[in-house]
C-alpha cells in the first residue's frame, strides 16, 4: 500500500526532529546545572527548611548548619548551641543526616537538633532517662523531643538540666 509509507517515514522523521530538538535543549541545562552547583557556599534548604550541610566533624560544620537554619530558627540555633557549649565543655559536634549531633565522645551522641517548617526538634536520644521526662514521645522507646517553635518561650534552666543529664549517659553510636 503506497499511501502507508510516506505516513510511516513521517513518523520516523518527526521522532527524529524531536530527538534533535531534546539534545539541542538537554545541552544547555548541563551548562547550567554545573553553573549552579558551583555555588556551594549557599547550602540548599531541604523539605521543611532543613539545610542541606555535607557530613562533617568537629564545630565548623555545626556552625555552617546553624548559619543556614531559615529565619528565627538561626538565633535559636545559636542560643541552644551556646547552652550545650556552656553546661558540656568539651562536647563534641558533627553533622550527620543533615542535623547537628552533640556527644562526649566523637561517634556517641547524647542530642541532635533537626529544623522542620514550623519548629526546631531537639532529640535527646536516651531521653526516657531524663528527669523529668522531655514532653515529645518517639517511636524508639529511649528517644524524647523538645519541639520548639518561634513564639515558645525556652525554659534555659530545664534545657541546660537535660543536656547535664543526657551528657552523662551513655549516649548512642552512630
Amino acid at each position: 500500500m503506497p499511501g502507508e509509507k510516506p505516513k510511516k517515514s513521517a513518523k520516523v522523521a518527526k521522532k527524529a526532529a524531536i530527538k534533535r530538538a531534546a539534545a539541542k535543549t538537554a545541552k544547555p541545562k548541563k551548562a547550567a546545572a554545573k553553573k549552579s552547583s558551583s555555588k556551594a557556599a549557599e547550602p540548599k534548604l531541604l523539605s521543611g527548611g532543613n539545610p542541606q550541610i555535607a557530613k562533617g566533624y568537629g564545630d565548623a560544620p555545626v556552625q555552617a548548619y546553624i548559619a543556614a537554619m531559615p529565619g528565627w530558627k538561626s538565633d535559636l540555633g545559636r542560643r541552644l548551641d551556646k547552652l550545650i557549649e556552656q553546661t558540656v565543655p568539651n562536647v563534641s559536634k558533627a553533622v550527620k543526616w543533615n542535623s547537628p549531633f552533640y556527644g562526649v565522645e566523637q561517634g556517641v551522641w547524647f542530642l541532635g537538633v533537626h529544623c522542620f517548617t514550623k519548629y526546631i526538634k531537639v532529640a535527646f536520644f536516651d531521653g526516657a532517662s531524663l528527669r523529668p521526662v522531655p514532653p515529645g514521645k518517639s517511636k524508639q522507646e529511649r528517644v524524647r523531643y523538645l519541639d520548639i517553635h518561634e513564639d515558645d518561650p525556652l525554659d534555659e534552666a530545664q534545657f541546660i538540666a537535660w543536656v547535664k543529664q543526657a551528657s552523662q549517659l551513655p549516649g548512642e553510636k552512630m
